[in-house]
């Protein structure tokens, strides 16, 4: 395909420009992706603000996405033109030991589209055809831009190994933190604790499956953890918040021997009680990104029901607005779930 696309491209934060580029060419081993919806994420907002530290500037962005396969390169057999697809952002080197392990979401040298290397957000993607996954054609091309953050709480969710009949906390309830308490729910926890300081982020929780929710400005967080689990406390606590005051809430509370994932990512080092956690020999876990049976299991559980997209869904800007887009979110933080960009306004 030839002619020219609009891109996006942030100069420095809080500047967001548009320049006109020739479409990519397609490489034999690459689709060509007419990009439907972008979501925009909490990352891509700390890029907005120039506080990402991993980030540099110019950077077209767009990393949760969605589109159409409109070409496809000539050794490329398992994808067809007109399939609704998702993009796995992750650029990893295949040779690193994380990588030769199967844990290419590790890889020593990643990068991340939207980040590291050119995002998503132009009207079409070249992209390697391994890093397609395609979408149900049920969905809608909103839901499969949230396959990417929903794929980071399928994982999360996977790295406590007991889930069936288990008891979890959720200290959070942004955008991932929803999607944990539904995805921990999917996979057959019996039970899940969710926290936040808004009481319409909780609501929302409730609405998607928390069986309790508590306040933590309002109630106080051991006395609600008890009465909802009993003196034994939870299995596992998921920390989705990314603040020192969770975290210590995390620890201090939890049952000794039990389990903590660390699922949020912390602006600055972490100021937390280690003696507590070896007191207690609490196992602390962490979660990186997905892998592509995160993906899969994403696409189950929608399908299925499961789990609910749409209800995250905030608000839609065309692509022209990106930065309206940024300051919607800054001026509505509380009431913000997922805001996403409608590069092609006339699918849904």
């Amino acid at each position: 395909m030839e002619g020219k696309m609009l891109q996006e491209l942030m100069t420095e934060p809080k500047n967001i420009t548009f320049r006109e580029v020739d479409i990519p060419k397609t490489g034999p081993d690459q689709v060509l992706v007419k990009i439907k919806k972008i979501g925009i994420c909490g990352s891509d907002i700390h890029v907005y603000h120039g506080t990402h530290p991993y980030t540099s500037y110019p950077v077209t962005q767009g990393h949760e996405v969605s589109g159409q396969i409109v070409e496809v390169g000539e050794y490329v057999k398992d994808l067809k033109v007109g399939q609704k697809v998702t993009i796995e952002p992750q650029v990893f080197c295949g040779r690193c030991y994380p990588c030769m392990h199967g844990k290419y979401n590790l890889c020593e040298k990643l990068k991340v589209m939207g980040f590291q290397t050119t995002g998503t957000a132009s009207e079409y993607f070249a992209v390697d055809s391994s890093k397609v996954t395609p979408l149900p054609d049920s969905f809608t091309y909103s839901e499969g831009a949230m396959l990417e953050p929903l794929a980071v709480t399928i994982h999360a969710a996977k790295r406590f190994p007991d889930l069936k009949g288990a008891k979890a906390v959720v200290l959070g309830c942004g955008p991932i933190g929803i999607l944990l308490v539904q995805s921990l729910k999917a996979f057959g926890v019996a039970q899940v604790l969710a926290t936040d300081i808004s009481d319409g982020r909780l609501e929302l929780a409730k609405s998607l499956g928390a069986d309790f929710v508590v306040n933590t400005m309002k109630e106080d967080y051991a006395t609600k953890l008890v009465e909802a689990f009993g003196v034994d406390k939870a299995d596992v606590v998921y920390e989705c918040a990314g603040t020192d005051i969770t975290m210590d809430q995390a620890i201090q509370n939890a049952r000794k021997g039990s389990t903590i994932i660390l699922v949020a990512v912390f602006g600055k080092k972490a100021n937390v009680d280690l003696a507590k956690l070896n007191d207690s020999e609490l196992d602390l876990n962490t979660s990186m990104m997905y892998r592509h049976e995160d993906f899969v299991d994403a696409i189950k559980f929608v399908s299925e029901g499961k789990i609910k997209l749409k209800p995250l869904q905030t608000a839609f800007f065309p692509l022209k607005d990106f930065q309206k887009a940024y300051e919607f979110i800054d001026n509505n933080r509380e009431k913000t779930m997922k805001v996403i960009v409608n590069v092609d306004p006339s699918e849904e």
